[in-house]
Formats: structure tokens, sequence, C-alpha cells
């Protein structure tokens, strides 16, 4: 009789702390599923996911979505969504704070919540400026305007190709983000001619897509990348030092030069450096002391080195030119140019890379192109025949921690598909 009163005890114990721990459990389940709601009938429960989008629940609201007309502002479509003039002014006057609301473009799409009853009150306006920005506004008595951005998500991914045409056509033959063309040539733009591509090429790259609501929105960081021009592989890591980020061959040194290839991204060579060459307009032969690119006018042109503007003006031969001294030894010449871009003028440093005019065809030229020149020593020289001299390399003391960072980078590539 003692035992059984001993298990009984224990038993109930046991009931006790069984149901504590349920609900615990229970307790710890609905506390971490914050975007989880229960519905009960008797004992029961069927959980729902509550589906939000910029922070709206979405089963409290009929959604419509419509794509923004030529001509049409925010006051337009607020009054054409059936608000009233004084809650119109004053969403677009709280709007215009947090917002540039003469940047909303046509084309972009934006969304109206109303409510499910009768009335079909609008409560909420929300405008796409981009995949990531948007324009939200609260519609009360007193409307509440925040400019927010999605989340984005980064997935890590390697993509590879072998060069058909040209860089930015073999992206989209092999489902590749075209801007993934622009990246590698900023990358590889001090050691691949990017205008001497030949079919067979190859490259991989090692790298980051950029998501939002699962869809690709765009290329985030690029860890590594090979490329293979004229069948001569050459790596490219991304590694960081004195806080600044920069992209390293397998032996640290960098693949930054001290002048680009090209002043253009992409475009053609038209004509090269000649001592004697039949001018198209003169109708002479004469010296061609440069090289010519032809591009679209209005296309970037960037210089090819840190420097300081020496010269900008027009002649009758050159026309709108533009004229940067790098060094005591490096000085280039843009001829041709349709204009300038805002502010550039005679005695401004301008870095690396940066927008010095735009394609053009002023002065002497039979089409839109870009008459690249380069002097050493105050002799002309043949751009396409100069070497440029690497930026500073990876430190010898950094070498074991490079080496050890990019190894694991270096099979990564090895192991992609080609």
């Amino acid at each position: 009789m003692q035992v059984k009163k001993i298990s009984a005890f224990g038993i109930g114990i046991a009931v006790v702390i069984l149901l504590s721990i349920f609900k615990s459990t229970e307790s710890s389940i609905i506390t971490r599923n914050k975007n989880i709601y229960a519905v009960g009938i008797d004992e029961n429960i069927i959980y729902h996911d509550i589906q939000k989008e910029y922070g709206i629940t979405l089963d409290s609201f009929e959604v419509v979505q419509n794509r923004i007309h030529r001509n049409y502002n925010l006051a337009r479509l607020l009054t054409e969504a059936g608000l009233e003039s004084d809650i119109v002014n004053k969403a677009t006057f709280r709007a215009s704070e947090v917002f540039n609301i003469r940047n909303i473009k046509a084309g972009n799409d934006y969304k109206l919540y109303f409510t499910k009853d009768s009335s079909k009150t609008l409560k909420y306006f929300v405008y796409k400026h981009s995949p990531v920005d948007y324009l939200k506004i609260a519609l009360r008595d007193e409307p509440v305007a925040e400019k927010g951005q999605k989340e984005i998500t980064l997935v890590r991914k390697t993509c590879s190709g072998k060069v058909s045409s040209s860089l930015w056509e073999t992206m989209i033959e092999n489902h590749i983000d075209p801007m993934m063309a622009i990246r590698l040539s900023e990358i590889y733009a001090w050691t691949v001619d990017f205008f001497g591509l030949e079919e067979g090429d190859q490259f991989k790259v090692i790298y980051d897509e950029q998501l939002v609501d699962s869809i690709p929105i765009g290329i985030g960081n690029i860890y590594a990348a090979s490329f293979v021009h004229s069948g001569e592989e050459m790596l490219a890591f991304e590694f960081e030092q004195d806080g600044s980020k920069g992209f390293y061959d397998e032996n640290g040194k960098s693949l930054r030069r001290e002048f680009l290839k090209a002043p253009l991204r992409f475009s053609r060579i038209s004509s090269g450096y000649s001592n004697s060459r039949f001018h198209p307009i003169l109708k002479i032969y004469r010296p061609h002391r440069g090289v010519d690119y032809a591009a679209p006018t209005g296309t970037p042109i960037h210089s090819i080195g840190d420097g300081t503007i020496v010269g900008k003006g027009y002649t009758k031969a050159a026309g709108y030119y533009i004229k940067v001294k790098h060094n005591s030894v490096y000085t280039t010449g843009y001829n041709h140019l349709s204009r300038y871009p805002r502010g550039i003028k005679k005695g401004q440093r301008v870095k690396q890379g940066d927008i010095i005019g735009y394609v053009g065809s002023t002065g002497y030229a039979t089409g839109p192109h870009l008459d690249f020149r380069m002097w050493k020593n105050g002799y002309a020289v043949n751009p396409l025949r100069v070497k440029a001299p690497p930026v500073k390399p990876i430190p010898q003391e950094e070498l074991p921690d490079y080496q050890y960072t990019i190894s694991a980078l270096k099979n990564e590539l090895l192991n992609a598909d080609s």
C-alpha cells in the first residue's frame, strides 16, 4: 500500500512536469514565430503565415498595383485613387519631407491598399522607386510618410563562360547578368585588352548575387576571378590593405597599374598609331600619332591615370579636346569630344577612371570617335605599347595571410565549370 501511494505521487509529479514542459514549449513556439497567428476551434489550433510587404499585413487589404503613366505626379495619383484634396495635400507635403517626389518616374510601379469593407478606404500608398528603395505613405487624418529599403539577400555563386563575340553578348548567352562584363572590365582594366578579345577566351567568377524578394537585382561583391586571354590565365583575388580593397594576382601583385589599358570601357579600335596614314578629310598622307576608338556620341571617356588637366579647349583639327599631365614623364590627350562633364576645368586634379569628356565628332572627324594620344617626355608614343608599372604589392610580411586567404578561392575556381 505504501508503494502504491509513492507511485501515485510520483506519477502526479511527472504529469505536472510534462504539462509544464508542454506549456513552455507551446509558448516558445508562439514567441519564436512572430509572423504566425493561430485560430482555434475547441482545442484544434491551426497556424497560418502572416504575409506582409512593406510592413503591411496583406490579409487586411485589397491590393491594386499599377504603373505610373507619363506626366503623372504624386498628387494626381492620390487624387485618382479617391482621396480628398486636403488629405492629398497633407500626404504630398509629408512625402516631400522624406523623398524628392519630383523623382517619381513614369514606368515605375506603385501599389494601393484598400480596406476590405464596403467603404473601400485607401489606407496605404507605396511607390517602388527601385528594386530596393520605396516610398510608403500611411493615409490617415494626419498622413505619415517614410522612405524605406527592402532587404537585400546575398547568395554566393560561381559563373563561367567562353567568349564568342563580345564579352557583353557572352554574358547574355550564358544567362549571366550582363553587368558582369562591366565588373570584369574594371577588375582587369589594366591587364586585359578588352578591345582585342579572341574567340575562346574564358572567364570564371566567384561572387555574390543580390536578391530582393527572391528576384536577382544585381551583382554584389566579387571575391575571385580567372580570365584566360590569348592562352594566358590571369587570376584576381580581392584583398584589403591600408583600408582599401583591391585585386591582386596569386603572388600578391596588384592588378592595378599606373595607367588603364584604354580610356573607354567598350568600343573598337578604328585606326591605330601610324607614321603615315591617309587622312579621310584632308586627303593626304601624314602621321597619326594616336589611336582612334570608334564609339557612339556621348560615350564616357575616362582618364587613364591620376593627373592634372593642363589643357582644355577647341582647335580646328582636334575639335573639343582635353589634356592630362600624369607625372613628370607621361601626358595624355583626348580629341573630338562632344562635351565635358560639368565643372571640368584647367588645373583640376583628376583620378584614374574619372570621366573627363564624352565621345563626339568635332574638328576633323568623319564620325563619332575618340582620338587618344600619349606623350613620353614630350614625344608622341604609341599608347598601345606603353607598359605601365603596377602599384604597390602586398607587403612581404602580409603575404602568408594573403596566401592562406586565397587558397580556398583558388580551389573553388579550379573546380568551377568552364
